[in-house]
């Protein structure tokens, strides 16, 4: 309880003495006009929750000129494993709420033009980017905008832009490592759908380069090959790679729709799971963990929280690094085995 009457309208007066801070310290925290050190931000927010401060959102606008409002770009495309995507929204939207922003999420695909209509529509602060291409045409008109942005994933050419994602390529390389070191010396990639490819998106080429690269580096064989959406297609696409290429042991998923398929359609084709093929996909740790799946987990959480405090950082005219990429680790678990097993 805070004492005040019911009805009453909590202030950032009272909010400052709950801190035990200053006025202008609670609306640094909240504005993010300067940076405040975590304890006191931590303090800050706790009082905001506790009190049940809401600022007035119109003249907050009006007072700093700013929306609190970051716009979350997301276009849902073919090939677009929505579950997933939707771990990223949230970590974004949960973390935007503890810098007192909103989130507005955009999920056409209008390329260049949705970005400009978002820029010049003064409802947002800043912009996060989803669904990153190696060739992407949002990211030249990003550049020339007054609006700060971040790319969750990262162009070809990341010159002047801050973006964040996990080391796919090292993510497809790790997969690669250890299955050779169990042994396996002919491994096939079973990937996204190929409108994935087509478009250019950034995570599914870099895994694809790592494991080619792993590959060649370690003296074993690489196949890939595209998984379309639905179980009947995996089922296809899965028999259609192992007829091409019986001697495979060694499988990995990138494909996170795909993973209960392969995992039922292995034994239906003759092929125990880790005995005569063994299994390791990039994907959240939630999809792996109950099946026993060997995984590199994608830290959808942590990558969107990340994104966030970069965007926070760069409305505060701070610097951020061009590129930042979360190294990726190995879950040993069952579906991996030696080929002696």
């Amino acid at each position: 309880m805070n004492g005040r009457a019911a009805g009453e309208q909590v202030t950032i007066a009272d909010v400052a003495r709950h801190a035990g801070v200053a006025a202008s310290t609670v609306s640094y925290v909240l504005s993010g006009k300067r940076a405040i050190s975590a304890d006191t931000r931590t303090r800050v927010l706790a009082s905001v929750r506790t009190l049940g401060y809401h600022p007035n959102a119109g003249a907050r606008a009006l007072a700093s000129r700013k929306a609190n409002v970051i716009a979350l770009v997301l276009p849902l495309r073919t090939g677009m494993q929505v579950p997933v995507v939707m771990r990223f929204a949230t970590a974004v939207v949960t973390t935007a709420r503890g810098y007192d922003h909103d989130v507005l999420l955009v999920t056409a695909d209008e390329g260049p033009a949705g970005l400009h209509r978002i820029a010049g529509s003064a409802l947002v602060d800043g912009v996060l980017l989803m669904d990153v291409e190696l060739e992407d045409s949002r990211v030249p008109l990003l550049r020339e905008l007054a609006l700060p942005g971040v790319l969750i994933g990262h162009p070809a050419d990341s010159t002047g832009l801050a973006c964040v994602d996990l080391d796919f390529r090292r993510a497809g390389e790790l997969c690669v490592e250890h299955l050779a070191g169990a042994g396996h010396r002919r491994i096939a990639l079973l990937g996204a759908p190929a409108a994935v490819y087509d478009r250019g998106t950034g995570f599914a080429h870099r895994t694809r380069r790592g494991v080619v690269a792993a590959a060649d580096r370690l003296g074993v064989e690489a196949v890939t090959r595209p998984c379309e959406e639905g179980p009947a297609a995996v089922r296809r696409d899965l028999a259609a790679l192992l007829a091409e290429h019986p001697d495979v042991t060694g499988l990995v998923v990138q494909n996170e729709a795909a993973v209960g398929p392969v995992l039922s359609t292995l034994p239906l084709l003759g092929r125990r799971v880790p005995q005569d093929v063994s299994v390791v996909a990039v994907c959240p740790d939630e999809l792996a963990e109950p099946s026993g799946l060997t995984c590199v987990p994608v830290p959808a959480e942590e990558v969107g929280r990340q994104a966030v405090t970069l965007l926070m950082r760069r409305l505060r005219d701070e610097p951020v690094p061009e590129v930042t990429l979360l190294e990726p680790r190995l879950t040993v678990r069952d579906t991996s085995a030696g080929t002696g097993r």
